[in-house]
Parts: structure tokens; sequence; C-alpha cells
């Protein structure tokens, strides 16, 4: 193991402001920081939405995606510097299935529901658009590696450097995608149809505005708002290992989750919704997981590697699993109900029965494997790839050749 050279230790010095001990307070602080955090969602929700008719749909989601997951980050970074291993994939693992055990499901039953308030028809599946696709695509690449990382059962700064590489790729083509259609600027909520109207000064303005009140909205309540759930967790005798992997998640979650559902009202603007769940996916598999042996080996003052024990290492491949057959089914460009059902049981299962959690793993492989085997026996490819090639085509080439 090498001494992490001096120049590295300002790059992280975000890291180290941050990981500190959560300061005591009491459960009553709850009240203000849980109204502090919807509001935040609300405010970046907007901008996001406004983004999008300027920038490509992807990108604003991949920004957006990243600061709401800025809380995580931040649990995550306090329990690498204090080398609370045993946490670490506690937390990451149960951000990673909540997002898309409860997220998903939750954007499809929110818009299924308004959907038949509004037309009196049952919305059979959510249908992605084209250029989703990229973030279908996007969603594989990590998935095709962290096996790598659950067999030799640690993660290394490495394995965080090709986690980064990925994530860096998936930025530049988002990037190099077109904005919106803006004649669809009218379908709009007030606010962000609002700005989007407004003139170019004050447009920027507004949107870099909400962006930054509401990250820092987000980070200056996230830490009471999670200590007084500790409080809370204390007086009903909630272990720690729970606490991390399930409360801290959904409490970091907690403004996505507000932000998607918000957008998930109208049946138009779902995909929109699931793919800034997948986004975030996308960023926690990769971002994410490739900050905690950074930051752990910043803690120990050399390269050093995170190694699993066996419990972790099953948690790993639970997500992983659901992970997969998430895959599956969006691959074909759409989330059937059933399929959001099936993300949902599936997921409350281990939720309630930690006891059930290798034979849930076996059902997810299987299903992803059953999947696999059914595509092939079809001899037709997924939407996404061709899809995928298409958006590749049209934009990624031309662009390169302009």
């Amino acid at each position: 193991m090498g001494v992490l050279p001096q120049a590295v230790y300002p790059l992280f010095l975000f890291f180290l402001f941050i990981a500190a001990p959560l300061k005591e307070t009491t459960a009553s602080t709850v009240l203000w920081t849980a109204p502090a955090i919807l509001l935040s969602a609300l405010m970046i929700a907007w901008a996001a939405e406004s983004a999008q008719y300027f920038v490509a749909q992807g990108f604003a989601l991949a920004m957006l995606a990243w600061m709401q997951t800025l809380p995580e980050f931040a649990v995550e970074a306090v329990l690498a510097w204090h080398q609370q291993t045993h946490l670490l994939l506690a937390n990451l693992t149960g951000a990673l299935r909540l997002l898309t055990g409860l997220g998903w499901p939750a954007i499809y039953f929110t818009a299924a529901l308004f959907h038949r308030r509004t037309t009196r028809q049952p919305l059979r599946c959510i249908v992605l658009e084209e250029h989703h696709s990229v973030e279908v695509v996007a969603l594989m690449v990590p998935l095709l590696y962290i096996p790598v990382i659950a067999i030799k059962g640690s993660l290394t700064v490495y394995d965080g450097a090709v986690l980064i590489l990925i994530y860096a790729a998936y930025l530049w083509i988002l990037a190099k995608l077109p904005s919106e259609d803006h004649e669809t600027i009218e379908d709009l909520e007030l606010i962000p149809r609002t700005i989007v109207k407004a003139r170019r000064g004050r447009r920027i303005f507004a949107i870099g505005a909400l962006f930054i009140a509401g990250g820092a909205l987000i980070y200056f309540s996230a830490e009471p708002f999670l200590a007084s759930l500790l409080a809370l967790a204390t007086l009903a005798g909630v272990p720690d290992f729970i606490f991390v992997q399930w409360i801290a998640p959904l409490v970091s979650e907690f403004p996505e989750m507000l932000s998607t559902l918000y957008w998930a009202r109208r049946s138009d603007r779902a995909p929109m919704a699931l793919m800034n769940m997948v986004s975030s996916n996308i960023n926690q598999w990769t971002l994410l997981t490739a900050m905690l042996p950074i930051v752990y080996s910043l803690s120990v003052g050399a390269v050093t590697p995170i190694t699993f024990d066996a419990k972790q290492q099953m948690e790993l491949w639970l997500t992983l699993g659901q992970a997969a057959v998430a895959l599956a089914f969006l691959i074909n460009m759409e989330l059937a109900w059933w399929e959001a059902a099936a993300l949902a049981v599936l997921f409350a299962i281990p939720f309630f029965d930690s006891a059930a959690e290798p034979v849930i793993t076996w059902i997810y492989f299987g299903w992803a494997a059953l999947e696999v085997v059914r595509m092939f026996a079809r001899r037709r490819m997924p939407q996404a790839f061709p899809l995928f090639r298409k958006v590749w085509r049209d934009h990624i080439q031309l662009t390169a050749r302009a």
C-alpha cells in the first residue's frame, strides 16, 4: 500500500468538512427540518424542469440527481472517514434498494392514480422516450462491473477510478443531447413555465437561484433531520445497523422521492420522474461507490481497500440482483404495472424479514436470467439498444462531425 500524496488532500476538503459526527438534537427538530426538505425538493424540481429546455433533459436530471443525493454522500463520507466499514455497505445498499424497490413503484402508482382520475382509464405502463435509452444503457454499464467488486469481496480506489470514468462518459453523452422541444412549455406548471418564458438574464438567475437555494436547504437541513430521526430511533430502541441501512437512506432520498412524485402526478411527466430515479441509481452505483475507498484511504493515510464480510457481500449481491431485474424490466423502454408491483413486493419481503434475503437474491438473479433467455429466444434485441444507437447516430456522431 502506498502513502497518499499530499497533493490529493485539497481535492477532498469538502468530504473532510462534512465528515464530523452528527450533532445531538431532539426529536422535535423534525418539525422544521421536514418542511425545509420538502421546500428544497420543490425548488430543485422547478429548476430542473425549467433547465431541460436549455440543456438536455438527461443532463439536467443528472445534475438534479447529484444535488438530491448530497445528503447520501454526506452520510457515506462520515462513515468512511470514521472508518465504520461495517456500516458503509448497509447505507449504500439500503439507499439503492429504496430507490428501486420503493421509488420506481411509487412513481408508477402515483402516475396511475392521477391518470385514472383525469382520464377514467387505467395506466398500463410508463413508456419511456427515445432519448431515455441513454440512461437505461448507462445503468447497465456499472452493473456489469459491480459483480467484479462483489466476487473479490473488496472495494479499492482503482475500482473507484473505473466507476468515475463510467460516470464521466455518461455525462459526456448527455451533454451532447438536444434540449426539450419548446412546444411543450405550455404544459408546465405555473412556476417553471414563468421561468422558461422570462428574459434570458432573469431565467438564468431564477434557475441558478433555485438550484443553489434548494441545495443549501438540503445541505443545512439534512444533518439535523437525520439527527432528529436518530433520536426517535434511540427512543424506539432501533439498532444502529437498521437505522443506517433504512432510516438514514430514507431521509437522504426524501427530497428525490418528493420531486419525482411531483412530476409523476402527470402521466406525460412520469418518464421524466422515472429517469430522475434511474439517474440517481447510476450516480450511486458509480460516484458514491467510488467515493468510499477514496475517503476511507484518506482517513487511514494510505491507499487501503475496503473489505467485505459475509453479511456485506450478501447485501451487495441482493442489491445487485434487484438492479439486474429492474434493468431487465426497463430495457424494453417501459415499466409495466406488474413489473412495478413485483419490484415493490420483492423489496418488501427482506425489508420485513431479513432471513429471506438469500432466497430473494436467488429469485432476483433467476428472474433476470430468465428475461435474458427470453430475449435470445425471441431473437429480438431490446428496444433500448437500437434506440441508443439511433440517439448516438443522430446526436453524438453528428456533433463530432460538426
